[in-house]
């Protein structure tokens, strides 16, 4: 499971707004307001959390921790790589 502060961080890294993400992972834009002012794991269908999870690390965010000890998240090295080399390539 995800919390919620790690769904508000993944969409600060990719820089998302809530639309975005919900757009990407076919929720509900309300959805996704609930969860972020939820504390912890959000309550919720566990179907939809693993929408967004699976959405967010589409996107290249990886999920580090767990909900009860060190929950972050991080963009993912493949991300990073790849954002590197497209920055190297645009003139």
């Amino acid at each position: 499971m995800i919390t919620s502060a790690q769904i508000r961080a993944a969409r600060a890294l990719l820089r998302w707004s809530a639309e975005d993400l919900a757009n990407n992972a076919n929720i509900g834009i309300a959805t996704i307001r609930r969860f972020e002012i939820q504390d912890g794991i959000p309550s919720g269908q566990t179907r939809i959390l693993e929408a967004l999870k699976s959405t967010l690390e589409a996107a290249g965010v990886e999920f580090i921790g767990s909900p009860e000890h060190g929950p972050g998240v991080r963009l993912s090295p493949r991300q990073s790589t790849q954002d590197s080399l497209f920055a190297k390539q645009t003139p």
